[in-house]
C-alpha cells in the first residue's frame, strides 16, 4: 500500500504538472505540511478580497463530522458563508485550498452552480425531470476534481484533441503544444484538485478532463501570473452562462503524460503507440 507522500515543496515547484500552483506554493513554508492557518494567511495577502458569489469572504475552516443540516453541508456552507471545510494534513483538501487561491473566480462559479442546482433539486416538483440538474452537478464535479483548462490559439489543434488524434497533436505538432516554446499555440493548466493529488505519483493512465477555451496567440508570451488571472476570468465567465457545462461530453479527455515536457518518457514517437493510454475515441 502506497504511503501518503511527505510535504516536499521544492519537488512540487520543479514539476510542470503543478505549474499553475507554483506562485502560491512558493509562498508556503519549505518544511512542515501547510496548516489551515497558513492557507488563511495566504488569503489575507491576496491583492483583492477573495469572495464567493454570495459576497461572503472566503476562509478555510475545520471540517465538521456527522449528519449536517443543509446549510452546514459543503457546497451550501461555502456559498452562504464563504467557509470551505478543510481537513488537516490532507493532500486533497490542501490542493482544493491552493486552487481556490489560484483560480478564485472559477471556484466560486463552480460552487454557485452546485448550490443553485441543489436548491432547484430541493424544491422541484416530482413531475419535473431532475436528470438535467443531475448532469449539471456531475459535469461540474468532474471539472472541479479532474479538470484541465486547455487553451488554444489554433483551432486545428483543438480539433486534434477533440478527435483523439494524440500522436499528431503531441508528436507531429510537438513544438506547438510544448510549454514555453516560441511556437506554442496550445497550453494545459490543471484545475482539478483531485487530479493534483494523483499527480503526486504520476502514472501512465493519468487523465484529466479538458475544457477547451480559445485565446489570442499573444497569451503564450505572457507571464504565468497574467495567464492565470486571464484564465480565471475567462473560465468564470464561461461557467456563468447556464448553457455551458451541462454534459460530460462538454469535456475532452487529456492523457496528461502525453503533453511534451510533462514526463521524460514521452520524448520519442513510439511512446504514443500505447493505445491503452492514447485511445482512439469515445466509446459509444
Amino acid at each position: 500500500m502506497n504511503q501518503t507522500p511527505d510535504w516536499n515543496r521544492e519537488a512540487l515547484l520543479q514539476s510542470p504538472l503543478f505549474a499553475p500552483l507554483h506562485p502560491v506554493l512558493a509562498k508556503l513554508e519549505a518544511t512542515g505540511f501547510p496548516t489551515l492557518q497558513e492557507c488563511n494567511a495566504l488569503l489575507e495577502i491576496c491583492p483583492s478580497p477573495v469572495t464567493v458569489q454570495s459576497g461572503a469572504r472566503l476562509r478555510f475552516v475545520p471540517q465538521q463530522c456527522g449528519k449536517l443540516p443543509f446549510e452546514a453541508q459543503y457546497e451550501p456552507r461555502c456559498y452562504l458563508n464563504g467557509e470551505v471545510p478543510t481537513r488537516a494534513h490532507n493532500w486533497h483538501d490542501l490542493f482544493n485550498a491552493l486552487v481556490w487561491l489560484t483560480f478564485p473566480k472559477t471556484k466560486a462559479a463552480i460552487n454557485a452552480r452546485h448550490y443553485h442546482a441543489l436548491m432547484k433539486q430541493g424544491i422541484a416538483d416530482e413531475a419535473e425531470s431532475s436528470s438535467e440538474r443531475g448532469a449539471v452537478r456531475d459535469v461540474n464535479t468532474l471539472l472541479d476534481e479532474s479538470g484541465v483548462i486547455v487553451v488554444y490559439a489554433d483551432a486545428e489543434l483543438a480539433g486534434l484533441l477533440r478527435d483523439f488524434r494524440w500522436k499528431e497533436l503531441f508528436w507531429q505538432r510537438r513544438e506547438l503544444v510544448r510549454p514555453q516554446s516560441s511556437q506554442q499555440r496550445m497550453g494545459f493548466y490543471i484545475l482539478g484538485h483531485g487530479l493534483y493529488e494523483k499527480a503526486l505519483r504520476p502514472y501512465v493512465g493519468i487523465t484529466g478532463q479538458g475544457l477547451l477555451l480559445a485565446v489570442e496567440p499573444a497569451f503564450f508570451s505572457w507571464s504565468l501570473a497574467r495567464q492565470l488571472a486571464h484564465l480565471d476570468n475567462l473560465l468564470a465567465e464561461y461557467l456563468a452562462e447556464p448553457e455551458h457545462c451541462r454534459s460530460t461530453r462538454d469535456l475532452s479527455p487529456v492523457p496528461l503524460l502525453g503533453i511534451p515536457g510533462w514526463t521524460a518518457d514521452n520524448d520519442n514517437a513510439s511512446y504514443y503507440d500505447n493505445t491503452a493510454y492514447f485511445r482512439h475515441g469515445r466509446r459509444a
